[in-house]
């Protein structure tokens, strides 16, 4: 007998001539589970007949339509929509958040995914679903450490996460490859190759996957430093991977205690202010914010609610981070466990209507709450998910709360040119397959695909287009804000460091 998951009667469905899935009689409800949405009745068919369902796909969506793309002519323009998602921020960090925007091509692209979401939305899709990280950009992998202590590579960022079309995630991951890669100074020619490099990760990995067990699936990780089962690094690639991981190894609890915080009296524990970045907050919003601490314990597993009891709090600050979350409340506290060797850093972050859901149904009510909409989404994409995991409430705003130094790195991009490059967009797009294939049906993907370059190559010109686009884009929010005295004091040489 299947494990089935909710109400029965809001999960029926039936597969239309092409191969893909729609709700009988009716379109899909907010209250339908995750695992309908998915297409989970298909797991009963074999692998071979799933995979000739998602090639059959191919007829009414061509792999090629994924290369055709201009901006349609009622798009409301990146400089409104970018204003638009200002709203609701904190007013005096969204001259920041402008700033760090107009740094570069990329950087606007990295808070822009309000943009995107509305050149997605008419792009061609096959209609197969999976849970998505919403803004799946080069930057968003990263480095953390796992419950056992080991630094592992893969997705790290998921305040976006929705269920959605598996295109959207490998066209933001595949635009961002194009951009980097001009950042980087890399000609058309290479930057189609490291495209083409990270569309073949995806779709390669993707065959790979369709034929694994589930749970062996979800045991599957990605270790710097040790050789992929898809291919060998490069010394070079080595020697980065290597480096970015002993770094992330080094950033822990105890070790950023000492770089934003300083004992006074001699006995209590405080922040040290580095505005903008780090500041202090007034005395109702530190009580809010340890309050809803209470909250965010009920939502870890009971033994880790134990865990967490063993902690006390010492200090709150806020704490801006990123790019498209700036202006948005961001909280860093500070508990000890065991005396003062045993810090413990918990990052509170406003959780936030995801820039994809103007064009998608929301699915389950855990999905109301954006907070546990991230936490879902997280524990369903990653390999390895924070133990400290959780979401709360403050006043009437959602919020999610992890651990803020978790061995947590990246790989400068900067570091990275010509084979290294390609190799590592390679690997995100591997990455993201395996994401995806945790929670949809990997032999549909892998069928439509397929084993050609022709999805690769499609995706180049989808990359290459948009990437003219967001170069256009920036220039536009540049002109905007260039008569904004409140953005042009946070322009010039402090940029680099307003970045991190």
């Amino acid at each position: 007998m299947r494990i089935t998951l909710g109400d029965k009667t809001m999960t029926k469905s039936v597969r239309s001539k092409s191969g893909s899935t729609k709700t009988k009689g009716r379109k899909p409800s907010s209250t339908e589970t995750p695992a309908a949405r998915l297409g989970q009745p298909l797991g009963d068919l074999p692998l071979d007949e799933r995979r000739a369902l998602g090639k059959k796909l191919r007829t009414s969506v061509p792999r090629e339509s994924h290369g055709i793309w201009s901006r349609n002519a009622d798009h409301p323009g990146a400089v409104e929509i970018v204003m638009q998602t200002n709203k609701g921020r904190q007013a005096d960090l969204v001259p920041l958040r402008l700033a760090r925007m107009i740094a570069s091509p990329f950087a606007f692209y990295r808070g822009a995914a309000a943009v995107m979401a509305y050149d997605l939305a008419p792009t061609p899709v096959t209609g197969i679903h999976t849970v998505l990280c919403g803004d799946a950009h080069l930057n968003n992998f990263g480095l953390y450490g796992t419950p056992q202590r080991d630094v592992v590579f893969d997705l790290n960022d998921f305040d976006e996460t929705v269920i959605g079309p598996w295109e959207w995630d490998l066209k933001r991951l595949t635009a961002s490859v194009n951009l980097a890669a001009r950042e980087n100074g890399m000609n058309r020619r290479e930057r189609d190759i490291a495209v083409r490099k990270c569309a073949s990760g995806y779709r390669v990995n993707m065959d790979r996957l369709q034929s694994m067990g589930v749970l062996e699936t979800w045991y599957l990780h990605a270790y710097p430093g040790v050789d992929p089962p898809l291919g060998r690094m490069d010394a070079k690639t080595n020697a980065v991977a290597v480096k970015a991981m002993n770094k992330a190894a080094a950033q822990t609890n105890l070790t950023l205690l000492a770089k934003v915080a300083e004992k006074q009296n001699g006995r209590d524990w405080r922040f040290r202010e580095d505005p903008p970045v780090l500041t202090r907050v007034d005395a109702k919003t530190r009580k809010s914010v340890i309050d809803s601490l209470q909250a965010y314990g009920t939502t870890l597993p009971r033994e880790r609610q134990f865990m967490l009891t063993r902690y006390r709090v010492a200090d709150v600050a806020h704490r801006v981070v990123g790019v498209g979350s700036v202006g948005t409340r961001a909280y860093l506290v500070l508990l000890f466990g065991n005396g003062d060797g045993d810090p413990l850093f918990l990052q509170v972050k406003e959780a936030i209507v995801p820039a994809l859901a103007p064009f998608i149904t929301r699915v389950g009510r855990e999905f109301s709450h954006e907070g546990q909409r991230i936490v879902i989404g997280q524990r369903a994409l990653q390999a390895s998910t924070d133990v400290m995991l959780g979401w709360t409430q403050i006043g009437k705003l959602p919020f999610f709360v992890r651990q803020m130094k978790n061995m947590k790195g990246s790989i400068p991009l900067e570091w990275l040119s010509g084979s290294s490059f390609d190799f590592y967009a390679f690997g995100c797009g591997a990455l993201l397959a395996r994401a995806h294939a945790r929670t949809t049906d990997a032999a549909r993907i892998a069928g439509y695909c397929g084993k050609s370059v022709i999805l690769d190559d499609a995706l180049a010109l989808w990359a290459e287009a948009y990437g003219n686009q967001t170069v256009l884009d920036h220039a536009a929010l540049v002109k905007a804000v260039e008569n904004d005295p409140r953005v042009q004091a946070f322009v010039g040489p402090s940029i680099p460091r307003l970045l991190t």
